[in-house]
């Protein structure tokens, strides 16, 4: 293809609302323009890529036994009532009417619209397995939308859905599902994480995250470099950092802390260490009756270690906060504690509160806590002795790095990553929401198991951008590149062997099956070189009146710090191996 023929429009600065690199590169590059917030045209440079992106799953994905269909991005609200889904996803899924007052939502994800298909055409265990797929536009309506099109609203997602007749064999289909996953990130040439994962509004029983490492990331990744040990820090597993409770050493003081209300704050006071302190973070768990009123409130405390946090996902499994939870406000800490926040503990309590210890705080001994009074906490504060045990032990923190492994094989490490595929295993959340059963070999109803599975297409574009860039700009996989090689030729207006060296070598890439650019526009050669650095094309091959005489052209690939000269016979034979 030449470049007069195409459309390329980089620019030399970013908008202003552009935030991270990926954003401001593929602004930048001319591959994406905004319409409005969280809303982008693909333009012809950035379609490239997301065709290129989904050209390798569908291949993955029908390698893998999927059948691919295609489902309405609107879809009518009754399925959505089925689930329970069309009031409970809140604000994020765009309800509209049509001209007869009827409800539809803009799809963010097609459980239901796939049952619904399951249950009409899947009714006999001889059918089973199946596995469906589609690739299509989601729309999320995101409250503040961000980082270009890694927190867009309107997107395109793969996402496909597996019915099987058993959790045994649907546990095959989800392995089948991981392993198509772990050849199609490979295959981008992207590195990736496959972290065990909470399975969150989407419901289910087994869930991995696949994770593209980016110091950008908006996830924490945590890993065990000694083991295979790999997981999202809101599922990560806190192991107890104390071997067993040690004895009583200090009796219990009235300690004044005046003005210091964090743990770190009243560590230096004390002069003791961080992890001598435990939190206190109180919340409350509403039971509503049938018109959504609140008829009785639950106050909890939470316990953990000075130096640690809460994982808010750990805390919403915990029996009686499940149904949700929030904040306690100043009226109920003032009601149960009788002070302000930051001088919060278990000790001395107006009235009686659900105390949740972390598995550390639970091992403590002589440690540092809210006095329940204005600039006070006491030190040497002791279970059994000076506050009865616990209503519950759990894990309740965010892990850090250097904690023990789960699964005992080393210590953990931390990374950042960006999300950019997921892996469910429902079970029956859906088909029993939707009744969608089939026969057994007794010709007994059984509820279909059930397995989802995305990848945001067009988020990998933003999350290889993030892994992919140096200071000239974007530096793509070759396998989602736009364009595999770019032939810039200098002067080709004056010099007929220039265009002449130039044309054949483009002709001769293409005869290849390579996806080439001849750059005809005439450009300076500066100007014309920051563009595809920019645009990030892995190879690059200069032809100049010059080079010629000398029997030589210039080949750079992206990440090289200069260019090769080498003859204009060989460099074919150079691309074809570095193509291969």
């Amino acid at each position: 293809m030449k470049a007069s023929q195409f459309f390329v429009s980089t620019l030399k600065e970013a908008p202003a609302d552009a935030e991270v690199v990926s954003h401001k590169l593929m602004m930048r590059a001319g591959m994406i323009k905004r319409l409005g917030a969280g809303i982008y045209n693909y333009m012809p440079m950035g379609l490239r890529v997301i065709r290129k992106v989904e050209a390798i799953i569908r291949e993955e994905m029908n390698r893998a036994g999927a059948v691919e269909l295609l489902m309405p991005v609107v879809q009518p609200a009754e399925l959505w009532q089925e689930t329970g889904r069309f009031d409970k996803m809140g604000p994020e899924l765009l309800r509209v009417k049509d001209r007869h007052g009827r409800d539809f939502i803009i799809q963010p994800t097609s459980e239901e619209v796939m049952t619904d298909i399951a249950r009409q055409e899947l009714r006999s265990y001889k059918q089973l397995p199946k596995n469906f797929y589609h690739i299509q536009t989601k729309f999320r309506d995101e409250r503040r939308p961000r980082f270009g099109i890694m927190r867009g609203r309107e997107f395109t997602m793969k996402d496909a859905y597996s019915f099987d007749r058993d959790v045994a064999t649907a546990t095959l289909s989800y392995q089948n599902m991981y392993a198509a996953y772990q050849r199609i990130f490979g295959r981008f040439g992207l590195e990736f994480r496959a972290v065990a994962a909470d399975t969150g509004a989407i419901g289910g029983e087994l869930s991995h995250e696949f994770q593209v490492i980016a110091d950008t990331g908006e996830d924490a990744i945590v890993y065990c470099p000694t083991s295979d040990y790999a997981a999202n820090i809101e599922l990560a597993e806190g192991l107890a950092l104390l071997a067993a409770r040690g004895a009583a050493t200090q009796d219990l003081t009235l300690s004044p802390t005046p003005g210091k209300s964090t743990c770190e704050d009243v560590a230096a006071l004390l002069g003791l260490p961080l992890t001598q302190t435990v939190k206190s973070l109180v919340l409350a768990s509403d039971e509503l009756d049938q018109d959504g009123a609140i008829v009785k409130t639950t106050i909890w405390l939470l316990l953990l270690r000075g130096d640690h946090d809460l994982n808010e996902v750990k805390a919403g499994k915990i029996e009686g906060l499940k149904n949700g939870f929030r904040f306690a406000t100043a009226a109920e800490i003032e009601e149960h504690f009788g002070s302000k926040p930051g001088y919060l503990g278990p000790i001395k309590l107006l009235k009686p509160v659900k105390v949740v210890a972390d598995r550390t705080v639970a091992l403590m001994s002589d440690f540092v806590c809210g006095a329940n009074q204005a600039d006070h906490h006491f030190t040497g504060a002791n279970w059994g002795r000076d506050l009865p045990e616990p209503d519950l032990v759990a894990d309740i923190r965010n892990v850090v790095a250097g904690d023990p492994s789960p699964d005992g094989k080393g210590v953990l490490a931390i990374q950042r990553g960006i999300e950019v595929g997921h892996v469910f295993l429902l079970g029956t959340k859906y088909s029993k929401d939707m009744n969608a059963t089939f026969l057994d070999e007794n010709g007994k109803p059984q509820h279909m198991v059930m397995g989802c599975y995305g990848i945001g297409v067009t988020r990998i574009l933003g999350a290889a951008i993030e892994q992919n860039h140096d200071e000239r700009g974007i530096i793509w996989p070759e396998a989602i590149a736009p364009f595999s090689v770019v032939v810039c030729p200098i002067g080709m207006d004056r010099s007929e062997e220039v265009k002449a060296a130039a044309q054949q070598l483009h002709d001769d890439l293409q005869a290849l099956g390579v996806d080439v650019l001849l750059d005809d526009r005439g450009e300076r050669p500066g100007a014309m070189f920051a563009d595809w650095e920019l645009v990030g094309v892995p190879h690059r091959v200069v032809i100049s009146d010059r080079g010629l005489k000398e029997g030589q052209v210039e080949y750079q690939g992206r990440r090289d710090a200069q260019a090769t000269k080498l003859g204009l016979a060989e460099v074919l034979d150079l691309l074809k191996t570095k193509l291969a």
